[in-house]
């Protein structure tokens, strides 16, 4: 867009992740105009690259499980598991075409076969384009104003992450159901053959780590302390202490768990970390990003179509997210006891 231009659109999209993605790919496939608003340019790295086999049949509805299996990316029969009790090997399942498989994907090569699918979906996309804030029309969110441009939409999407930058401009307020917790992680190149047959997940006394091979010759870790003294929250796990780390220093990622209040309302959805949190712990959220996205496109065509009213559409997709969110939460804090 051309700076200072003003423009209209159906849905405009903030973030272009796979929660963003998938519901610009979606609403733009059933004839809406979509732009979406992505701030970073690729490549970029963010965690949550393991990806269980219920992925799959979302990667065939959203037109890219060809170019998802053409990318070959690791694929993995379950995981090892050392959580009160001696490691065991938690398989995904099987059929009678043989075990299930999960994924390794990097996150910056599976961002960006999903960003590609939205703009050939005919989603514009604005990369790299900064959203300031919504535009309001009589408490109702009517658009976005970007550095350049001020867009005016019947929807706008938050997909930009745990930051939920549209709950707090407009001061909705977050519920917590976690005290405090931040997760550590990195990357580490070289060879650690064990990580390469299956990730694994070990507990202790003072949190847990997850490692995993996600590509030829690079590994994933990610450290999550519930005590301040956790001598391991910030340095690789053992396993990983010959290979080379690729930054100098671990990154840090916010996943207290909390849930925007109010998820969806007036001319506005919160989708993906946007919508909630939760701990990395089961391995869905990647998979939980999508199935926003696409659940969130779904109440919006309905909408749009005149099949449903937008309170009724904002209610349904208010529902649904409360309801995963208590439940995983609720399941968490089972398995943390």
């Amino acid at each position: 867009m051309r700076p200072g231009s003003e423009s209209t659109a159906d849905v405009v999209v903030v973030g272009g992740g796979p929660a963003g993605s998938a519901t610009a790919i979606w609403c733009a496939r059933h004839g809406l105009r979509v732009v979406l608003v992505e701030r970073q340019a690729f490549p970029r790295h963010r965690p949550g690259e393991t990806l269980p086999p219920g992925v799959e049949p979302l990667f065939r509805q959203l037109g890219v499980l060809e170019t998802v299996e053409r990318a070959a990316f690791t694929r993995h029969p379950g995981t090892w598991v050392t959580w009160s009790g001696p490691p065991r090997f938690d398989p995904f399942g099987a059929d009678s075409d043989g075990p299930w498989l999960g994924y390794q994907a990097p996150r910056h090569h599976l961002d960006r076969i999903l960003l590609d699918a939205a703009a050939a979906s005919g989603a514009l996309i604005c990369q790299p384009g900064h959203a300031l804030e919504p535009l309001d029309q009589q408490g109702r969110v009517a658009g976005v104003r970007t550095a350049n441009a001020r867009i005016a939409a019947h929807w706008v999407v938050d997909a930009g992450g745990g930051s939920h930058w549209l709950a707090r401009r407009y001061g909705i307020p977050l519920d917590y159901a976690s005290p405090r917790m931040i997760a550590r992680y990195g990357y580490a190149r070289g060879a650690c053959p064990d990580r390469d047959a299956a990730p694994r997940i070990i507990a202790d006394e003072k949190g847990w780590t997850w490692t995993a091979g996600i590509a030829d010759g690079l590994y994933h870790w990610t450290r999550l302390s519930f005590a301040e003294d956790d001598p391991l929250h910030d340095r690789p796990p053992a396993e990983f202490e010959r290979l080379a780390p690729v930054w100098s220093r671990p990154r840090g990622a916010d996943v207290t768990w909390r849930m925007v209040r109010e998820p969806a309302g007036p001319g506005y959805v919160c989708v993906g970390d946007a919508a909630a949190v939760l701990d990395p712990s089961s391995s869905h959220g990647v998979l939980k990003a999508i199935m926003s996205g696409m659940m969130a496109a779904h109440v919006i065509v309905e909408q749009m179509r005149g099949a449903a009213t937008a309170s009724a559409s904002i209610l349904a997709y208010t529902r649904w997210i409360s309801g995963w969110f208590r439940a995983d939460a609720e399941a968490l804090t089972r398995s943390y006891r």
